[in-house]
């Protein structure tokens, strides 16, 4: 009887759909971990445009009831819209100064939020189909400009998280007065940081981290949960957790289309909202290119379109249902790199949990009483796990290419200004606001546009590789060089022969740095035994007075070698007369890798108990490292600001 075997498709852990307890938890970790940021907008446009506290309420319902819809479209997805990743969406900050300065020319108040909602409606309808010709820009962002973007989001959101950590929100109005709290329906501003408030978020940080240290399994995914729950249930037994506004709640509270009344429809608030809507696919971008990285899920121009299409009905349902412009929250991409929950049904969960908590004003109270500080130390490690996201991005660029470096540290500088010193913005005049308001905005269209400066306009050489500054050879220019040229230019990796290079030189064209520093390790590797043989023979004894070439000099002077006592010369002669004795080659090791002289000896006797064919493999790899330094040199020669950085200083002796 023959057995029939049925293939099983492997489910990707992002399509996974966990047991309904397990998505409840964990959705119910991504809402608490996105609720202060989500109510934030609600709170700012409210006191800026005079609105009652009930209007606020509404607002804030509004506001989640419309993330849950969001969330769910661009988890889920359907058709081509949603980019089916664990994405939570939310309020974009980025639209808060200019839907403020809309709702103000509009006269305030209600009148305020109908000019807003105007313009939001046709904004999110422009990037429902604008989605597809972004997409097609992908060419524009590649690691350098996407690492980047995703390194400046989590580094920029880490002072939201200090400001719930000392209870003070930070931003601004237009009239550039401080933004203050409002607990029981009065704006507060706290005069002093209080002891307890930091003792709260540290303990709330600690107590994640020893989860994440001490425990494994579902304990260990949920510990966000676990430490907000926990300081928040210390701050409430301390007095300092306030949940009356459970009381006088509404049981339940539904969001109507057009609560306010019908939208007001002005060409300038919506060209300002539109700006906002690109300015924001940008920070998508790089938040789909960040959570794709995290679940190890190929992101392309597809999902880069879908995810847009996603924000931009969800700004549409945002204008209708009295909330927002939407996007990607960048802080629970934090979340799931923390947790390596991957399931995009997680975030379905939250969105669901978000309807209800929308439609039960009650249950949304509850969920408000957490105190800022503990939100503040839970959203300091879910914030810089972002920006590591974005260091690891970035570890795939080839920094050995000045361009990249330039394009990252201006980007980085610029974004940092900005979040640093929030007050430069009022230098500008309202329509530049939008730029230089958030440090995220300024620092991905620095990046964008360095990118396209350097890598797209203009003649692409490629990233120096030899040469000396104002005198530097390109990539292309090796890629086009004779043979001869060739050898010429890279003879000092190698001692001796030059089959090396005439080998490395056939492998071209090369993709980039690393591609051409790969070349000669495999033409090293590709020689035959009598080769290699030869080649070390080349190589100069150590310590030994002797002519030596420009480059073994300075691999020498690393270890104090060029000055040595007559003694210590005597000890390296007699090692190098015993290794060439035994082995037939000199004594080579790569000095760079060692800090002392004394280190260079123990090793080379040690050595000496070898056999002659471990020896052989082991006197290579040497060579191999010694090649690598020394190419590192040359690019370094080759780029102004590698060539530029702090020389290592000569060890005292």
């Amino acid at each position: 009887m023959s057995e029939t075997h049925v293939a099983r498709k492997k489910v990707h852990p992002v399509d996974e759909v966990l047991p309904i307890p397990k998505l409840a938890v964990y959705g119910f970790q991504h809402v608490l971990a996105f609720y202060a940021g989500a109510v934030l907008v609600p709170i700012l446009v409210a006191r800026a445009l005079g609105l009652s506290d009930e209007q606020l309420i509404h607002l804030i319902n509004a506001d989640l009831f419309t993330c849950g819809i969001a969330s769910i479209i661009q988890a889920a997805g359907f058709w081509k819209i949603g980019v089916k990743l664990p994405l939570l969406q939310g309020v974009t900050f980025t639209a808060v100064s200019p839907m403020i300065a809309i709702g103000l020319a509009a006269g305030g108040g209600t009148d305020g939020l109908l000019a807003i909602y105007g313009s939001v409606i046709v904004a999110g309808l422009f990037t429902l189909f604008m989605a597809p010709y972004f997409a097609q820009l992908l060419r524009f962002f590649p690691s350098v400009v996407t690492g980047t973007v995703i390194l400046i989001i989590g580094i920029a959101l880490l002072p939201v998280a200090a400001a719930d950590v000392v209870e003070s929100f930070g931003p601004q109005d237009m009239a550039g007065e401080p933004v203050f709290r409002l607990i029981d329906g009065n704006y507060i501003q706290k005069d002093s940081i209080e002891l307890k408030d930091i003792a709260y978020a540290l303990g709330t940080l600690g107590l994640i981290v020893a989860i994440q240290r001490f425990f494994q399994g579902f304990l260990q995914t949920i510990a966000v949960l676990v430490g907000l729950v926990s300081g928040t249930l210390v701050a409430w037994a301390l007095g300092d957790a306030q949940f009356d506004a459970v009381g006088s709640a509404d049981v339940v509270g539904y969001t109507s289309p057009f609560f306010f009344g019908i939208p007001t429809f002005s060409i300038t608030a919506i060209l300002s909202m539109i700006i906002v809507m690109i300015i924001t696919a940008v920070e998508t971008t790089g938040d789909v290119f960040a959570t794709g990285e995290i679940v190890d899920k190929r992101v392309g121009k597809k999902d880069v379109a879908a995810a847009l299409r996603a924000d931009g009905l969800a700004t549409t349902l945002g204008g209708v249902l009295n909330s927002f412009p939407y996007t990607c929250f960048a802080e629970n991409v934090g979340l799931v790199r923390l947790t390596q929950v991957k399931s995009r049904w997680v975030v379905v969960s939250a969105g669901v949990i978000m309807i209800v908590l929308g439609s039960l004003p009650k249950a949304a109270a509850i969920v408000a009483g957490i105190p800022h500080p503990v939100l503040g130390g839970a959203a300091l490690v879910m914030f810089a796990t972002v920006a590591v996201v974005g260091i690891q991005t970035l570890s795939k660029v080839d920094f050995n290419d000045y361009r990249n470096t330039v394009i990252v540290g201006t980007s980085l500088g610029l974004a940092m200004l900005v979040t640093a010193q929030p007050y430069i913005a009022d230098a500008f005049v309202p329509s530049v606001q939008i730029i230089f308001g958030s440090g995220i905005t300024l620092g991905a269209l620095a990046a964008i546009i360095l990118n396209i400066l350097f890598f797209h306009v203009g003649p692409n050489l490629g990233p120096a590789v030899a040469g000396t500054p104002g005198h530097s050879i390109s990539l292309n220019q090796v890629n086009e060089m004779s043979e001869e040229e060739f050898v010429e230019t890279f003879t000092q990796l190698f001692q001796g022969p030059e089959w090396p290079l005439r080998k490395a030189y056939g492998q071209r064209p090369f993709a980039d740095t690393p591609d051409l520093r790969a070349a000669f390790q495999e033409a090293l590797l590709g020689g035959t035994s009598e080769e290699q043989r030869v080649l070390m023979a080349a190589y100069p004894n150590l310590g030994v007075d002797q002519e030596l070439s420009e480059a073994s000099a300075v691999d020498q002077s690393w270890v104090g070698l060029d000055y040595l006592s007559e003694e210590e010369e005597e000890e390296f002669r007699e090692l190098s007369s015993a290794y060439q004795d035994k082995f037939g080659i000199p004594f080579i090791v790569c000095l760079r890798d060692l800090e002392k002289r004394e280190q260079v000896l123990r090793l080379g006797w040690r050595r000496m108990e070898n056999s002659a064919g471990q020896e052989h493999v082991g006197a290579l790899n040497e060579v191999s490292r010694i090649a690598s330094y020394r190419f590192e040199d040359l690019v370094a020669n080759a780029n102004p600001i590698s060539s530029s950085r702090t020389q290592r200083f000569e060890q005292l002796h």
